[in-house]
């Protein structure tokens, strides 16, 4: 049986756990002190030391772009996951998002802009650890400490005195949350005194010579005032003249002194009677005095008799007086150009990004076509073996290479007669085999005859290849820029809707139409501001334009009553008659503002109106583009006919000088649909391929349309001649995607309010003019309440104030003076307010219920 081990006893299990635990504190200390050797070495503290400086300049840099960027990147930072990683590239922050959301926790949410000392402390540690300097890292972490507790008290209490409606807290969550605390306890004049006594404390125990450098400043505040004292000079001994009288026994000499410091003093020196007998004291009269007030003319003549002789007289130095600058009245315009700026329409949506152009599809060789040598020249040969069979010879050939029809030019013969070969295009056609050709005899400006004929294989020209042009990405001159393709030449083709000024677009049924009217609003939406420019947008199709819904708080226009966003995008006939009208009020309404500002057009009243030479309290205000844009507008000429036409014609008549311009579109280019009063009106026109000449005369007044290729291949039409445009294709996807970009960025409280506009002779409705009480803005009480709080109620007020259009503002003041709150409107004096207390205004609110 094997022999048991011998069991240790509790004085030697003792001993074993003590030599146990001391060799564990030992290897302990040795791994400490490893690390702090480590740390201590010359070339691994300069490493951490060029880190942290790093570290240091790149938090300082997203902490000065936070207080420009700060507001713009708040509502992205609000998002959490997925959203705030998906809209990472639209962050403003010099730093990107981890910088933003840094700096926003840093200075919002922790210690606001006190947090700066977090970077004085870490630059001045990271210099220590560079120049191998010793570190007092303790004395720099309380100074940290307390000025990030003290500063961000400090920074709230200010705020909540100047600022209370910045974006961002000036002392943080921290600062905010104890000047709350502390403000009902001991109010202002408390919190002040806390911040001074602390301030006094801190600065005592951290510097031995506060008192000492106080003493100093005290010094030098009296120095200051005592500048302002009147210069001394000193005094000369003057020479007493001795006179006698007996009678005086007590006598004394009062001599006058000058110092530098103090005021003139005197000096009174007693006098002994036995002493006036002596012969070696001098012959003075007892009693004599020399006044202070006379000192200053004694001392002058001294100065001038002692530096006459010394001192020659100098040229003296040339004072130029600044001219007093002539002030301006506050009336004046200039004076308020010269205190505000130029006003900028912008400065609402200030923070508004236009679409990115990678929103956009990019497809394969989009800027180039591609050129089929073999495809080329046998169509060359085609067309000249064509023409000789009919006894046509040719001089010169050449091909220019489109993106989806490639332009053979030629020169014909002497003697031959360009309208032999213009009659030969049904048999070029049939030779080619080709789908469609164009004969242009002559070439406008050339000396050739132009044959138009399609590709076999044609090439998409995409919506990126013609909006990432450098034409249309840095044309400035054009003030409603569309990009609608490129030519057979493979030229970027532009025009300017303000220039044109109206539209019409026609085509048979998927020849394209569609995609040209989405990639007319796409370059406007590329290149117009929110403030600038306003859609009406008309679909009885109800499936085109629902994709631009999302746009009603940008860029849509609208009658009071569409406000949802379900009916921004009109579709029934009587809502399209009657928002046609209230565009003609529209139009009328600004037709007066152009008359009263002595204008002639849309653009010359908003460069007065950006300058300051206009008055809002007048009503002026700046006027977005409005561009109306009407899809298959024969449906609505079948069903209303001249109720539909008529307003029309009136915006196509008169509407262009006051910036409204008008898109119409249909895919049955009739003589009844398409009439004589809206071509006369609409100058230029579009056509994609029609099903008969007929129709291509109707639209273009010449033939050509029905000759077409389809899917995007049109005809532009400016009064001189047609254009062949391969129309740029912008897809659905592309649509939504620019849609969605505008929509999740700041907008406004509404759409562009249009006049409203109520039908003649409609049973139970207000004649036009007058204000229905029954049907009181949603906005009235709350407007109603401002006005008597303020006894403020001009349209301009609200207008600012609840970020409401002028129409709608003008509606809710023509309530308010129809509900007797205000008063008639009485010019540049405003509206009175008649009601002057919220008791009143309850009661009357009670009873309209």
């Amino acid at each position: 049986m094997a022999s048991r081990r011998p069991r240790k006893n509790d004085d030697e299990i003792e001993i074993i756990d003590e030599q146990y635990e001391d060799q564990s504190k030992k290897t302990l200390k040795s791994y400490i002190q490893i690390i702090r050797d480590y740390l201590r070495n010359e070339r691994v503290q300069i490493v951490i030391g060029a880190i942290i400086a790093a570290f240091t300049f790149w938090l300082t840099l997203a902490f000065i772009s936070f207080f420009f960027t700060g507001k713009a990147d708040f509502s992205i930072l609000e998002q959490t996951g997925m959203e705030r990683r998906a809209m990472r590239h639209q962050i403003q922050n010099w730093m990107g998002l981890e910088g933003a959301k840094l700096v926003r926790f840093l200075i919002d949410s922790t210690f606001g802009i006190a947090s700066v000392a977090i970077l004085v402390t870490l630059f001045i540690s990271s210099i220590r650890l560079m120049l191998q300097r010793p570190q007092q890292s303790w004395t720099l972490f309380y100074h940290c400490v307390f000025w990030l507790l003290w500063g961000s008290i400090t920074l709230g209490f200010l705020q909540h005195l100047f600022a209370q409606d910045m974006f961002f807290r000036w002392g943080g969550v921290h600062g905010a949350v104890v000047n709350e605390w502390l403000l009902p306890y001991i109010q202002v004049v408390g919190i002040l005194l806390v911040l001074l006594v602390t301030l006094f404390t801190f600065m005592m125990i951290t510097d031995p010579n506060t008192i000492p450098k106080l003493k100093k400043a005290g010094q030098w505040i009296k120095n200051l005032f005592r500048k302002k004292q009147k210069e001394e000079v000193q005094v000369q001994p003057i020479p007493v003249v001795p006179t006698t009288d007996e009678d005086n026994t007590d006598d004394e000499i009062v001599i006058i002194h000058d110092t530098t410091d103090d005021d003139i003093e005197q000096v009174t020196e007693p006098t002994d009677n036995s002493d006036s007998d002596s012969t070696e004291s001098p012959d003075i009269t007892d009693g004599f005095e020399i006044k202070a007030g006379n000192t200053d003319e004694l001392v002058e003549e001294v100065e001038e008799e002692d530096t006459k002789d010394k001192e020659e007289p100098s040229d003296p130095d040339l004072d130029i007086q600044k001219p007093i600058e002539t002030e301006l009245s506050e009336d004046d315009p200039e004076y308020l150009l010269q205190k505000l700026g130029p006003y900028d329409p912008r400065k609402d949506l200030e923070n508004f990004h236009f679409p990115p152009l990678s929103l956009l599809k990019v497809y394969d060789n989009e800027t180039t076509p591609v050129i089929d040598n073999e495809e080329q020249l046998e169509n060359k040969n085609r067309i000249v073996k064509a023409l000789q069979s009919y006894g046509i010879e040719i001089t010169r050939i050449s091909a220019t290479v489109g993106p989806t029809v490639t332009l053979y030019e030629i020169v014909p013969k002497e003697g031959i007669r360009v309208a032999k070969i213009k009659n030969l295009e049904d048999d070029i056609m049939m030779s080619l085999a080709a789908d469609g050709i164009r004969i242009i005899a002559p070439m406008p400006g050339k000396g050739t005859i132009g044959i138009e004929v399609p590709n076999k294989k044609p090439q998409i020209v995409s919506f990126h290849s013609v909006a990432a042009s450098r034409k249309f990405q840095e044309d400035t001159k054009m003030r409603l820029p569309i990009v609608m393709g490129k030519t057979i030449t493979n030229d970027i083709f532009m025009f300017d809707l303000a220039k044109t000024p109206h539209l019409l677009v026609a085509g048979a049924t998927g020849q394209g139409k569609s995609v040209g009217l989405n990639a007319i609003i796409a370059s406007l939406l590329y290149k117009k501001h929110p403030s600038e420019l306003k859609f009406v947008l008309v679909d009885p199709k109800m499936v085109e334009f629902t994709i631009y819904k999302d746009l009603i708080r940008h860029y849509m226009a609208a009658m009071p009553d569409q406000e949802d966003i379900n009916d921004i995008i009109i579709t029934d006939c009587t809502k399209v008659i009657n928002t046609l009208n209230s565009l003609v009020i529209e139009m009328e309404n600004r037709y007066k503002l152009l008359m009263d500002a002595n204008c002639r057009n849309l653009e010359d009243y908003n460069d007065k109106f950006v300058s300051r030479r206009l008055n809002p309290e007048k009503g002026h205000r700046f006027l977005p583009y409005i561009v109306i844009v009407i899809d298959e507008f024969g449906d609505f000429i079948m069903q209303a006919g001249k109720e539909v036409e008529r307003p029309i014609a009136r915006i196509t008549q008169k509407a262009r000088a006051v910036g409204m311009h008008m898109i119409l579109a249909t895919q049955r280019p009739s003589v009844n649909i398409i009439t004589g009063v809206i071509k006369a009106n609409i100058p230029t026109r579009i056509a994609f391929r029609t099903q008969s000449m007929i129709d291509s005369r109707t639209v273009l007044d010449t033939k050509g349309a029905e000759g077409l290729v389809g899917k995007g291949d049109m005809l532009y039409s400016a009064g001189n001649g047609a254009t062949r445009i391969q129309c740029a294709f912008v897809d659905t996807p592309e649509v939504i995607a620019i849609v969605e970009h505008i929509r999740s960025q700041q907008a406004f409280r509404g759409p562009y309010e249009l006049p409203e506009y109520v039908p003649e002779g409609g049973d139970g409705e207000p004649a036009p003019g007058s204000v229905d009480l029954k049907k009181l803005d949603p906005m009235f009480h709350d407007i109603a309440r401002y006005v008597v709080q303020n006894q403020q109620g001009s349209t301009s007020i609200l207008q600012r104030k609840f970020q409401i259009g002028y129409n709608r503002a003008g509606k809710i003041t023509d309530q308010l003076e129809a509900a007797g709150i205000v008063g008639p409107n009485n010019g540049p004096k405003g509206r009175q307010v008649l009601i002057q207390d919220e008791g009143t205004l309850d009661q009357l609110l009670q009873n309209l219920g």
